[in-house]
């Protein structure tokens, strides 16, 4: 338990001691930027297909992070490669990049939904979609007391919703395939632009059962 109380407030401490960027973008000026962007991201953040996030209100200052960690613009920070969109942003300049996120920060993301599944635990047991889906949600709102997996709501909201301001994305919504797909990234080393690698310690103790139930209980979280 002191493990789990220690991750969160770890976890709260960011809101006060990272050094959290203020975008101010342009959300009309972004507009004329993405129509590059459409074919993965959908016209307005939207993705069409789970093999790519959706990124309307994640948030202003998360996604220019994110913007700025794959542009490489920031010799000083951890990149993020992404071999999609490899020259993409090429070219574009901070302002630039602040403005295509100030556009997808004011779109509305429309619900992905979870899904019935269901998920082995380690000892062999197979969870039944409903028990599946309460372990999504206990890992959620509890975190894991015996693992120390700290909960996803003191970053995340209880809703889902974030923390813009702080640069914590929105979950809610999100694909399902894609939040397992990052939480793995990170349980592997391979994401590593997260602040003090507060994401990589938690994921690192994650089951991969734990990482498969609050991947899906968080794509049907809604305000």
């Amino acid at each position: 338990m002191k493990k789990l109380i220690a991750g969160t407030f770890t976890c709260l401490g960011l809101f006060v001691l990272s050094p959290f960027v203020s975008a101010g973008g342009d959300a009309q000026a972004g507009e004329k930027l993405v129509a590059v962007c459409a074919a993965c991201h959908g016209s307005d953040g939207n993705s069409p297909s789970s093999a790519f996030p959706k990124l309307a209100g994640l948030g202003e200052n998360y996604i220019y992070k994110q913007l700025k960690a794959i542009a490489n613009k920031d010799p000083k920070k951890p990149t993020r490669s992404i071999v999609e969109m490899t020259g993409m942003l090429d070219g574009m300049s901070d302002d630039d990049l602040r403005n295509i996120a100030a556009f997808y920060a004011s779109k509305n993301i429309q619900l992905a939904g979870a899904k019935e599944i269901e998920v082995k635990l380690n000892s062999g047991v197979v969870l039944s979609p409903k028990e599946s889906l309460a372990l999504g949600e206990k890992i959620y709102r509890a975190g894991n007391a015996e693992t120390g997996v700290a909960a996803c709501t003191a970053c995340h909201a209880p809703n889902g919703a974030g923390n813009a301001p702080a640069a914590y994305p929105r979950l809610g919504g999100q694909y399902a395939e894609y939040i397992q797909k990052q939480l793995e990234a990170f349980q592997a080393g391979e994401r590593t632009n997260d602040d003090a690698a507060v994401m990589r310690d938690i994921a690192g103790k994650m089951h991969a059962s734990e990482i498969a139930a609050v991947a899906n209980y968080i794509a049907g979280l809604t305000d």
